[in-house]
């Protein structure tokens, strides 16, 4: 025990104290802050602009409603189409009616005036658009969001204002009538209660599959080029001569897994701090940023949270390990982790089916698979009550998973670092995890 806890010691300090660690842990914070500040204020900013107000709009209706829907796009009721002026001063559609044998024509002609600039687009609107089946736009706003559902928006409005005025509604009061502010929020019920926000839950359970997704892929491979570095350097040789090599992978493992949880720590912390400060900080850009509230956390829960990372990286890292040591350069090793690699990406293609369905068939039986389950289950357990007994399976089924990784590295592993020359075969391979000497 004290050999293992002087190796764990010996690779977590050398690791933490690298240059490249503190620039990492710094830059980390740094990141996350701009991915929770920038987007926020960006998308506070990206209101559809007055340029939408340029369009003409073609008329093949000939009842109308080219004018109304002009109304409102400039801000102005629904009103009757005789009456309909926009509401708003400036810039504003204007309207075109047309008979449906001249719109090719007149399309050339809007088409002409965009690229000249004196329009930014023009809307064709016909009885499909009265009918609300369809209406087309071509223009310079076609890639801009806001704008696009902003036109949306306008013509479902005057759709609607144009079928009630013919069920014999007041066309005037149709905004009043059709205009609901609805703000929709959605919460988690559990069988322990109310459990926050679901949207916050969905987007914290992306985070902790992303989270530990990166954790596995950079720190495996740091363990990977260790072993590699310590076989190239020789260094193996007189380090085995004192430990056992089952001791030796254990504790460089343990301790590169120790670094990445101190980088994590420090990493979530940092979130949640920025969270708590994004609020007065977009206020002082002059943004308003919508509410955000952490799902709560209980002390059951952070403790298999760290069971599922610490088993996973250690599953995963003895698979890298055992690559690192059965290989004699870089470019080797690049091509001998592929298996390892690729049972990590096919998991994280799931995490967006799991995170929309946490309950079915797909996501239960990835929950319970030892090279997915790290990833998968920690996610269900963010968005919905996961039963016990399948965390109890889940659990067994991955330590069990990480002994026999570890027994199989731990072969190849000692006979690995001493073999130089020609990369071994897979026959060769399962000689050295057979070889009992």
């Amino acid at each position: 025990m004290a050999k293992l806890w002087a190796i764990i010691k010996r690779e977590y300090l050398e690791r933490v104290r690298s240059k490249w660690f503190l620039i990492g842990t710094f830059l980390g914070p740094v990141f996350f802050g701009a991915i929770i500040i920038v987007p926020a204020y960006i998308a506070s900013k990206s209101k559809a602009g007055t340029e939408i107000n340029n369009t003409v709009i073609l008329d093949v209706t000939q009842t109308g409603f080219g004018n109304r829907l002009a109304a409102v796009i400039s801000g102005g009721p629904a009103g009757k189409p005789a009456a309909a002026k926009p509401a708003t001063t400036g810039a504003h559609p204007s309207v075109r009616v047309i008979p449906p044998a001249a719109l090719p024509a007149a399309e050339s002609t809007a088409t002409h005036e965009v690229m000249i600039l004196t329009h930014t687009g023009y809307l064709v609107v016909d009885g499909r658009t009265i009918e609300g089946e369809s209406v087309r736009y071509a223009g310079r706003s076609a890639t801009s969001i806001p704008d696009m559902e902003r036109l949306r928006s306008a013509v479902k409005e005057a759709v609607l204002a144009t079928r009630l005025e013919k069920a014999g509604i007041n066309a005037s009061q149709t905004r009043d009538i059709t205009f609901i502010p609805l703000n929709y929020s959605a919460e988690r019920i559990t069988e322990k209660g109310r459990g926050g926000s679901g949207i916050a839950s969905v987007m914290f359970g992306f985070a902790i599959g992303f989270l530990l997704y990166m954790t596995i892929i950079l720190y495996g491979q740091t363990v990977m080029s260790g072993v590699l570095e310590e076989k190239t350097n020789r260094v193996a040789e007189v380090v085995m001569s004192s430990v056992p090599t089952n001791t030796l992978l254990s504790g460089k493992v343990l301790g590169v897994a120790a670094v990445a949880l101190t980088q994590q720590i420090l990493w979530v912390l940092t979130t949640i701090l920025m969270f708590k400060l994004r609020a007065p900080i977009m206020s002082k850009l002059g943004a308003s940023a919508s509410p955000f509230a952490f799902p709560s956390i209980s002390p059951t829960a952070a403790v298999l949270l760290f069971l599922f990372f610490l088993l996973g990286f250690v599953f995963y890292a003895s698979l890298y390990a055992a690559v690192g040591s059965s290989v004699n350069s870089e470019q080797e090793a690049k091509q001998a982790m592929t298996p390892v690699l690729l049972f990590i990406i096919t998991t994280a293609v799931f995490i967006q089916p799991v995170l929309l369905n946490p309950t079915g068939t797909m996501a239960r039986v990835l929950s319970l698979l030892p090279f997915s389950s790290p990833i998968i289950m920690p996610i269900r357990m963010a968005v919905t009550a996961v039963p016990p007994w399948e965390l109890g399976v889940s659990l067994v089924v991955l330590v069990l998973a990480c002994f026999g990784a570890m027994w199989v590295a731990s072969r190849i592993y000692r006979i690995g670092l001493l073999m130089y020359g020609k990369k071994p075969s897979f026959r060769e391979l399962g000689r050295w995890i057979t070889y009992s000497g």
